[in-house]
């Protein structure tokens, strides 16, 4: 569990949420997927058909354009219309979908237990951490870490946790205290540059 200022921000399991340790159980080896297993939900309509005005191209000859007047087959070859797209075409033909009657559902590969793994009770434990890293990404400078507890002791976190409340209810007093100060100072610059106006 991860607690920011006392309260928890997050929490999972090093077990569960992580790949720390073998999986407990693996694929099935001796068992595979039966050849005519079917697991596709839906098919084509064997029934459907194409309809015989279907097939029309996508683009067609420009109706409207004419071959300019300039035009010289000799020296510009054999005119052609721009193409432009069909408004008949409807694009490529699929047969409509239905349920398929031999759909079985998903197939799920049998489990057995993983010869290879070996639970560790202790897997978060460590004589000693060397290192806190923080991967963050923020849009606002000036964050400060301070007082990182790692611990499986309950009675200590509670402990810790109550002195960290403590000093900050002091650094927030104390900022208070010099945001107030700064504020009435320039209140005081202001209200005499306005005298001084006067």
């Amino acid at each position: 569990e991860v607690q920011i200022d006392g309260e928890k921000a997050e929490g999972g399991s090093l077990y569960d949420d992580w790949d720390f340790l073998a999986a407990k159980e693996i694929n099935d080896p001796d068992v595979s997927k039966p050849t005519d297993w079917v697991d596709e939900q839906q098919m084509d309509d064997p029934e459907d058909t194409k309809p015989e005005d279907f097939d029309v191209p996508q683009h067609i000859a420009d109706p409207e354009a004419t071959k300019p007047e300039d035009w010289d087959d000799e020296m510009d070859g054999e005119w052609e219309a721009p193409q432009i797209d069909n408004p008949e075409y409807k694009g490529e033909w699929k047969a409509k979908r239905i349920d398929n009657p031999e759909y079985k559902g998903e197939w799920v590969h049998p489990q057995i237990a993983n010869p290879e793994y070996e639970d560790d009770s202790e897997l978060y434990a460590y004589d000693s951490f060397g290192a806190i890293g923080f991967d963050l990404w923020q849009v606002k400078s000036g964050t400060i870490f301070d007082s990182v507890l790692i611990t499986d002791d309950e009675a200590a976190l509670a402990t810790q946790v109550a002195a960290f409340k403590v000093r900050a209810e002091g650094e927030a007093a104390a900022k208070k205290t010099a945001e107030d100060a700064e504020t009435a100072a320039k209140e005081a610059e202001e209200a005499l540059k306005a005298a001084e106006k006067e």
